[in-house]
């Protein structure tokens, strides 16, 4: 088990005096090497849950293991190394940097790290090439389509070898048979064991997924 929530609540200020209640008494597993999605309407909480997942943000109430740690209430420090070490995300708008190369982009994580110039660009590289951008990696993400753009995303996620993948919506902004071609790559880090869950309203993406958890107003409906 690489992941277990226990009655997760998360509320919100949204004014002075009023609360929102974006996550209401979640619990569930995930098994390492799973892949999972988490499905709901806009407002249901799915983002605000991998959110918490991902060590963005901390439970208003409730028990979050990672790796068989509790991190609920851990230091915003202790967190950030938690994500260096674990989690790589993949995110809608893929959050790539305008004025740098693919290389540059990919290697981030591995300059935050401290991790030495030339193995954090061997490393860029090959993930560039096994993502199919062996020819495109002293471009910029301006010369790339939208799927480009996401496989960059995804192998900048891998560049730290994490143990869980955090995908919020990675086929929101692509056509239908770019979808296809990054949800392949997904189903090939599956197979090679890495836990990977993908928040999506797309049935097409819950179609290669082994469970699928739905949220209805912060509560798990299904």
């Amino acid at each position: 088990m690489i992941i277990k929530l226990d009655n997760i609540t998360k509320i919100y200020k949204s004014s002075q005096f009023a609360m929102v209640k974006a996550l209401r008494g979640v619990s569930f597993q995930v098994e390492q090497g799973e892949l999972l999605s988490i499905m709901g309407a806009s407002g249901s909480g799915k983002s605000t849950l991998l959110h918490i997942i991902g060590c963005l943000h901390k439970p208003t109430e409730g028990i979050y293991h990672l790796c068989s740690e509790e991190i609920s209430a851990l230091p915003d420090n202790k967190l950030s190394e938690i994500r260096n070490t674990y989690i790589g995300f993949v995110f809608q708008n893929f959050h790539l940097l305008p004025g740098y190369n693919l290389i540059e982009n990919v290697e981030l994580p591995l300059i935050y790290a401290g991790t030495p110039e030339k193995i954090r660009q061997k490393k860029a590289v090959e993930l560039l090439e096994r993502v199919g951008l062996k020819d495109r990696i002293k471009h910029t993400p301006s010369e790339l389509s939208g799927g480009e753009q996401q496989r960059v995303a995804i192998a900048r996620a891998l560049i730290n070898s994490p143990r869980l993948i955090l995908a919020d919506e990675p086929t929101g902004n692509l056509d239908s048979k770019t979808c296809e071609g990054i949800l392949t790559v997904f189903d090939e880090l599956h197979r090679e064991g890495i836990t990977i869950i993908m928040v999506t309203h797309n049935p097409l993406v819950s179609s290669i997924c082994q469970r699928v958890i739905r949220l209805i107003d912060g509560v798990i409906s299904e």
